[in-house]
């Protein structure tokens, strides 16, 4: 129980099968797996994030529930991204019916090019696509392209945001920092920041374990919550490790 509210905690670790395991991974799962664990007989899952099927190997899925059982984890419950693009597809299409996402025919080298951010600062989408008319995105629609967020649009519905991490507190959250992140990406059909919302949500997870490396990606994934009538869990990002 947790929070005295009588509510078992689960938790989940969610690696992507594109390598193997490192020391950092093993740490978030650790954590997740013993946060469910004690002091009640919480849940601990595990969901391999392989939508992208590019990147994404069988022998790799393979090695990450050997290293996992190694440590002596054990999971109640295994889910595969790739067998829940359906669940992304009716999200998305939500947000579609809403007017808050738009087509977006951009590369990410024109993107780069195009924006003013630091030396190796992700740039934020100067927002091309947005300013097309209706008759310009019919008549690209043959052409490859994702689906972004109209964040504007997005934070004028929902208000202001918070959320809490167990180290941080309280966090007034800032998607528009991020612009309009891609939901839906050209070669997969979604994205992580859209996926890993909709699974937490469906997985009932309570709270989120990973590293301080997503901490801003958290800023987008409760607008998304908001947006979609999902409810938040409480997050736990620590600390990353850089050295022995």
């Amino acid at each position: 129980m947790i929070g005295g509210q009588g509510v078992a905690v689960v938790s989940r670790f969610a690696p992507s099968p594109t390598g193997r395991l490192h020391l950092g991974h093993a740490l978030s799962a650790i954590r997740a797996h013993d946060l469910a664990r004690a002091p009640s007989a919480g849940r601990f899952l595990l969901r391999i994030e392989d939508i992208d099927e590019g990147r994404c190997r069988p022998d790799h899925v393979a090695a990450i529930l050997d290293d996992l059982t190694w440590l002596g984890l054990e999971w109640d419950g295994l889910v595969f991204q790739s067998k829940r693009r359906a669940l992304y597809a009716e999200a998305l299409a939500r947000l579609q019916a809403r007017g808050l996402v738009y087509p977006c025919f951009c590369t990410r080298a024109g993107i780069a090019a195009s924006s003013a951010a630091p030396h190796g600062t992700a740039p934020v989408y100067p927002g091309t696509c947005r300013a097309l008319s209706p008759a310009e995105r019919t008549a690209r629609a043959h052409e490859p392209h994702g689906w972004r967020l109209d964040m504007t649009a997005a934070v004028a519905i929902t208000g202001p945001l918070a959320w809490h991490d167990a180290t941080a507190g309280h966090i007034t959250a800032d998607p528009a920092a991020q612009g309009d992140v891609v939901l839906a990406r050209k070669d997969a059909g979604t994205s992580y920041h859209l996926a890993v919302t909709i699974d937490d949500a469906a997985q009932g997870v309570t709270d989120v374990v990973r590293g301080v490396d997503l901490f801003a990606a958290t800023h987008i994934h409760r607008l998304l919550q908001a947006l979609l009538g999902l409810p938040p869990p409480r997050y736990h990002h620590h600390r990353l490790l850089t050295d022995a």
